[in-house]
């Protein structure tokens, strides 16, 4: 089931670059609000609520109520988030509004099951990739995951998951999968660290020069 978080948000008539700056400013952020057959609004909205909600992993991918001073309350989810290139601060948000009862699609987070107690990591030392953080979903608003669940407790080294494998969610499609076309993203994967492979192969390469070495001492005897 969705997870459905508050927004506030007002109307803003002011557009341009100078406005977007003086609302920075007033610590405001300026955004928009599409989608559904309606016309678009600009609005803006409080950057500590925004800095707040942030925090929480079901800010990017549930429905989103935006509260709109003056006006009724609608239903969004995010769909684009623009940062400052180096200070910890949002520039701008794309909001798209959705409809009860039509179709919608929206990525959502990938949370492994048993992590250390799979198989590959417990017995094989082996370590956990995550080949997928989030993958796209389709369904009603309220049939939305907040996230696809993966166990690996069997997962051992050497093998991995693929999207295939994972039953969805009820009402819920993955519309990126196409077996027939070959499109079977992996999610996860096992493997055996980097390091702990090269050494095993520089063991390897030394024993085989060590047992180069001897044969060659034994023929000078043997003349």
């Amino acid at each position: 089931m969705s997870v459905e978080l508050k927004l506030d948000a007002a109307v803003r008539d002011d557009q341009g670059k100078g406005a977007s700056r003086r609302l920075r400013r007033a610590k405001r952020v300026p955004g928009i609000l599409y989608g559904a057959g309606k016309k678009p609004v600009s609005l803006s909205f409080d950057e500590e609520q925004i800095l707040r909600l942030m925090r929480e992993e079901t800010f990017f991918s549930q429905i989103l109520d935006i509260k709109v001073k003056g006006k009724r309350t609608e239903k969004a989810i995010l769909k684009d988030l623009q940062r400052h290139p180096f200070k910890p601060l949002v520039t701008h948000m794309d909001l798209l509004r959705i409809k009860a009862g039509e179709k919608m699609r929206q990525q959502v987070p990938i949370h492994l099951l048993h992590q250390e107690e799979a198989i590959g990591v417990k017995q094989g030392n082996g370590v956990v990739h995550h080949d997928l953080i989030e993958i796209d979903v389709e369904c009603l608003p309220d049939d939305l995951p907040t996230s696809i669940d993966v166990d690996i407790a069997q997962l051992d080294v050497g093998e991995s998951i693929h999207l295939s494998q994972i039953d969805a969610p009820e009402g819920v499609v993955f519309p990126g999968l196409d077996v027939e076309h070959d499109h079977d993203p992996v999610l996860v994967s096992i493997h055996v660290p980097r390091k702990a492979v090269e050494e095993d192969e520089e063991g390897g390469e030394e024993g085989d020069d060590s047992a180069g070495s001897e044969t060659g001492e034994g023929s000078e005897e043997q003349d």
